[in-house]
C-alpha cells in the first residue's frame, strides 16, 4: 500500500491564536477561513503543500468527547490518502483482522477537497482516517466533520 500524508487535525482552545501562530509565523496559507467565520465552514485548515493541510478543530468540535470522560489530546487523526483499489484492500484487511471501523464509508473535505473515509484506530487508539479522492466530488463542501 502506498499512500501520501492527507491531513492531521488539531484540536485547539483558543482558534484564534492557533491560525495567527499557522499563518504568521508559520507563513501557512489558510483555507476556508472565510467560510470558517461566516459559519459556513465547521473548521479551518492552513496548507503545508499540494498534497497535505492541518484542519485547526474549535473546541465546539472536540469538547463533547472531553466532557465524555475522554482526556484532552491535541492530536484529533490523522488521514492516509490512498487509491480507490488501496482503500478497498485496506478495508478488506481491517475487516479480515477484526479491526473496526468506528465511523463510515462517509464523505469528508480534506487536502484534495472531498472524499470518501473510514475511520478505524490503532492498538494504542490514535484514530486513523484513510480515504480516496473522485475526481467527481473534489469541489463538494464537507457538510460536517473533515
Amino acid at each position: 500500500m502506498e499512500g501520501i500524508l492527507d491531513h492531521i487535525v488539531l484540536n485547539v482552545e483558543d482558534d484564534e491564536i492557533m491560525i495567527g501562530f499557522y499563518t504568521k509565523v508559520l507563513m501557512l496559507s489558510a483555507e476556508r477561513l472565510e467560510d470558517y467565520y461566516a459559519g459556513n465552514a465547521p473548521f479551518p485548515s492552513v496548507r503545508i503543500n499540494h498534497d497535505t493541510v492541518i484542519d485547526l478543530f474549535p473546541k465546539k468540535l472536540w469538547e463533547q468527547k472531553q466532557s465524555a470522560g475522554k482526556s484532552f489530546s491535541n492530536l484529533n487523526h490523522f488521514c492516509l490518502a490512498l487509491t480507490k483499489k488501496d482503500w478497498e484492500d485496506l478495508h478488506g484487511r481491517l475487516r479480515d483482522h477484526k479491526i473496526a471501523i468506528s465511523e463510515g464509508p462517509v464523505q469528508r473535505w480534506g487536502a484534495g477537497g472531498s472524499g470518501t473515509s473510514i475511520y478505524f484506530t490503532d492498538p494504542e487508539g490514535n484514530v486513523i482516517e484513510a480515504r480516496f479522492y473522485t475526481l467527481i466530488n473534489q469541489s463538494d463542501g464537507c457538510p460536517l466533520g473533515s
